[in-house]
């Protein structure tokens, strides 16, 4: 499929999906550009044609997160991508989970999160990181995991607990 048909497609939708993601117009455009040329580029090794859809999704999904960390804005993160899939219910009920993420990061101890909002957020290597707080790159990397693993587990407890239950954290 040639990337004008998948423009022709996919371009409404897509916008759709960005607006609701980053709320800004213009940012959306933006984002919408980006995925486009990367589609271009990259539209040689896509193997099956069937699985364009969830392709492209996810082209933009990681466009989008790549707009967040430039910017350094924590409202999305892969941490958590399975969640706001293709199949997601509702992008309402994905923003409102998405908005839960960052009174979690508050509630980790100071220096889990200091580490977390540092190399993940911060766009500082784990192991520049490591070498700026005195850690060995092995406990740097186990900080920054457990940290993941709590706030995943804040997350899960609080907006997924129960099925079909509506995050409200």
């Amino acid at each position: 499929m040639s990337t004008t048909s998948i423009w022709n497609n996919f371009r409404t939708e897509l916008f759709a999906f960005i607006i609701t993601k980053v709320n800004d117009k213009e940012i959306a455009n933006d984002i919408l550009q980006d995925v486009f040329v990367k589609i271009h580029l990259k539209a040689g090794s896509l193997k099956q044609e069937e699985k364009l859809t969830s392709w492209v999704y996810q082209l933009t999904r990681n466009t989008i997160i790549d707009y967040y960390r430039k910017k350094n804005i924590l409202t999305y993160t892969e941490e958590f991508q399975d969640i706001w899939d293709d199949d997601s219910e509702s992008e309402d009920e994905n923003k409102i989970c998405v908005n839960c993420i960052n009174p979690f990061i508050q509630q980790l101890p100071p220096n889990d999160r200091d580490a977390l909002e540092q190399t993940v957020y911060g766009n500082i290597s784990q192991k520049d990181y490591a070498e700026k707080t005195g850690l060995s790159y092995t406990a740097t990397k186990s900080r920054i995991q457990r940290a993941r693993g709590k706030l995943k587990d804040m997350f899960l407890n609080c907006c997924l607990a129960e099925e079909g239950k509506k995050c409200n954290c």
